[in-house]
């Protein structure tokens, strides 16, 4: 009776993607998947060319906007292993020039693993929820539009749920106060929870864009909606208060 939990919980993707893993050698799998560090990326990316070729030019057409002069990307085998091959235009050259993933920087293999973890869902393969943790990190500020419209593209067919402390990712006035949760850490209790009442009204009345409360330090959770719920209810059996 559990197994449609299990199955549901066990087909959600949590990422905090790693530079040094994308750009290594990686083990072919099925490719089912994005790993959480996104060490079968190559994988994942030969599942989309092969399955789902306009979701795979898709991701190369954001990347192109995120890293102007990427044209596509590959999965590549290399012996028993395989890696990703950039396809990058250089000036002078009639075609663009090949290089693999462990000639690529830390920004654009970021860039990548993101899009493939929003993009990967299929028919055959579907994923409920995508988090990822900071996906600005290493990124140009001024990619910050181009990502949250990656975004909310991915969110059409998964649920995102993403963390952040970058003001320019939320320095987009379309951004509600539904669409957030702020979190505060004090003397050892973390609380999540909705925005607070001055922080809605700011955001609801465009006095503020949600970057710039970040800034001023006033994205804080509705204290009487964090004291109304107990975590610890989730897992006593216990009703939350």
């Amino acid at each position: 009776m559990f197994r449609p939990v299990f199955d549901g919980l066990s087909s959600m993707g949590f990422y905090n993607l790693s530079p040094d893993r994308l750009r290594a050698l990686q083990t072919p799998d099925k490719g089912d998947l994005l790993a959480r560090d996104g060490s079968n990326l190559a994988s994942v990316l030969d599942r989309l060319s092969k399955d789902q070729p306009a979701v795979k030019r898709r991701i190369e057409e954001y990347l192109a906007r995120v890293v102007p002069g990427v044209e596509g990307i590959d999965a590549e085998r290399v012996g028993h292993m395989e890696t990703i091959e950039f396809r990058q235009r250089v000036e002078g050259a009639k075609d663009a020039w090949r290089f693999p993933a462990i000639n690529m920087s830390d920004g654009t293999l970021r860039a990548l693993g993101v899009l493939v973890a929003l993009f990967q869902h299929t028919n055959a393969m579907a994923v409920p929820l995508v988090g990822i943790e900071e996906p600005e990190v290493a990124l140009h500020p001024a990619a910050a539009g181009v990502l949250l419209d990656c975004l909310r593209d991915g969110s059409r067919t998964t649920q995102i749920l993403i963390t952040s402390h970058s003001p320019d990712l939320l320095d987009d006035p379309r951004l509600s106060a539904d669409q957030l949760l702020a979190v505060s850490a004090e003397s050892g209790r973390t609380d999540v929870g909705p925005l607070d009442e001055p922080a809605r009204d700011a955001l609801r009345d465009q006095l503020y864009t949600a970057g710039e409360l970040l800034r001023l330090n006033q994205l804080q959770p509705d204290q009487h909606a964090t004291a109304r719920s107990s975590q610890l209810g989730l897992f006593d059996g216990g009703e939350a208060q």
